[in-house]
């Protein structure tokens, strides 16, 4: 089970031992927020200062849309972030490095001088993450640091659950590399968040259908609606079906 640590110990306590920390992350919205923090810890000198790689060819055309948003003071970007970065680059620290070819992104599978690498997919389940993971996993220098939820079934979940070893191209990889969770930079809205997007509503639901959430916490939600809101909720099973 991956450890409970907080976002700049993990990266600081690994650049120390001289190892790299690879951040598996979903391309739109998440790499974003992690290079700003990134960019806002390493200004403040909270975080070591290394070369930060966004390895994502997706992520790399997402950044150019929010750069581009920002200085053009877009109504979908926040006032006080269009204040705050007006003309500068919010997601550079002065050392990203955007990895555009396959070529580039091989040259860090197992870098020699530490440096913060991400890359998607956030669940590590395919894209370039995928290749890091074979390289660098073995090494225990390194670290792994989820920073979303991982879901059943897929590599990030096995990792971050204490997995032994992954498959990987056909082939199983020791995990030596340490592995963490951070809880932070999640977007999963939780229960009450939840029910309080549903209170907003302007016309009650006849019927809501809950269908997603792992052993018991479908369930669990339903029962909160119906207690909370007094609304008609039924969390559906696998495979059940109903007519609209």
């Amino acid at each position: 089970m991956a450890s409970s640590t907080d976002f700049e110990t993990a990266i600081n306590e690994t650049i120390d031992g001289g190892g790299s920390v690879l951040i598996p992350a979903f391309a739109v919205d998440r790499t974003e927020i992690i290079l700003v923090r990134i960019r806002e810890l390493m200004e403040a000198g909270t975080i070591r200062k290394v070369t930060v790689f966004a390895d994502s060819p997706m992520a790399l055309k997402a950044l150019n849309y929010y750069r581009q948003a920002i200085n053009e003071g877009s109504a979908e970007i926040r006032k006080e972030i269009i204040d705050t970065w007006a003309g500068r680059d919010p997601f550079d620290p002065g050392s990203l490095v955007e990895l555009e070819t396959v070529e580039q992104s091989k040259t860090v599978n197992d870098p020699s001088e530490p440096c913060i690498i991400i890359s998607a997919s956030g669940m590590g389940t395919g894209g370039r993450v995928v290749h890091h993971l074979r390289q660098m996993l073995h090494n225990a220098k390194h670290t792994v640091l989820f920073v979303g939820y991982q879901a059943i079934g897929t590599r990030g979940r096995s990792l971050v659950d204490g997995a032994e070893q992954v498959k990987m191209h056909g082939e199983m990889v020791p995990v030596r590399a340490r592995v963490e969770q951070i809880a932070e930079f999640s977007v999963q809205a939780d229960s009450n968040e939840l029910i309080e997007w549903l209170r907003s509503t302007s016309v009650e639901p006849g019927q809501v259908f809950v269908v997603h959430g792992e052993g018991g916490v479908a369930e669990s939600f339903s029962d909160s609606i119906v207690a909370k809101l007094g609304w008609k909720s039924k969390a559906l099973k696998d495979g059940e079906e109903v007519l609209l």
